[in-house]
């Protein structure tokens, strides 16, 4: 059962506490061939907690929004690391972006892609996900732009069932992705005018990329067969 917030309140700790939490509304792929993809950087430590309750392979799924001109901390549009751009087109209409404007800011986000895929991933071949139920993780949905990226590039790779994990999103981010994921799960949906993730965590920061490699360092250590 999903529970809907009218206003935004702390539920969370953490991101690895929402990760717990959120992995209890998983349970049922425990133990399953199912592979967790977290969309860095935010949802890297919510994705951890939920492969390691579920016993699931792990890997990420690296994609950026493309900023708003002049107004970075919006995006009309995201872009996954094969390459797949998914554009809010009413948006882009709506605040009158030309083919050029477009291109200039995918450019520049698939720079910064490449640079950070490389960092977490170094030479390490894709996790494999055909055949196989993958669910997407990031720490919260607000327009669901980047996570609408990510399903489309998932699917390219022939799994059987794409879920859509998070532990807080807006309704307008649910509706969305229900039309192209096979299923939506999250801890909690909110309808509130101006949705902000960060207002359902106790304690929130930007994860640096230094505490990403940590991390999944560590979980490489931890899961993967030594040499």
């Amino acid at each position: 059962m999903i529970a809907y917030s009218i206003r935004p309140r702390p539920i969370f700790d953490n991101r690895s506490d929402a990760g717990r939490q959120l992995a209890e509304k998983l349970s049922e792929y425990s133990g399953k061939p199912v592979v967790v993809l977290a969309i860095p950087n935010g949802g890297v430590l919510v994705a951890l907690e939920a492969a390691k309750a579920l016993k699931a392979n792990f890997d990420l799924v690296v994609c950026r929004k493309i900023p708003i001109p002049l107004s970075p901390e919006a995006g009309f549009g995201a872009i996954a690391d094969d390459g797949t751009i998914f554009l809010n087109e009413e948006l882009v209409k709506r605040i009158g972006l030309s083919r050029q404007q477009i291109d200039y800011e995918a450019g520049k986000v698939r720079t910064e892609i490449k640079k950070r895929s490389l960092l977490y991933r170094g030479d390490r071949p894709l996790v494999s996900i055909s055949g196989k139920t993958v669910i997407v993780i990031d720490d919260g949905l607000a327009s669901g732009v980047t996570m609408m990226a990510a399903v489309e590039s998932v699917r390219h790779r022939h799994p059987k069932e794409i879920v859509v994990a998070a532990p807080c999103a807006s309704a307008v981010a649910v509706k969305q992705l229900e039309k192209v994921a096979d299923r939506v799960v999250t801890g909690t949906t909110g309808f509130m005018p101006a949705f902000a993730v960060a207002d359902f965590y106790r304690q929130w920061y930007d994860l640096s990329d230094d505490e990403v490699v940590k991390y999944l360092n560590q979980w490489r250590t931890r899961h993967l067969p030594q040499k």
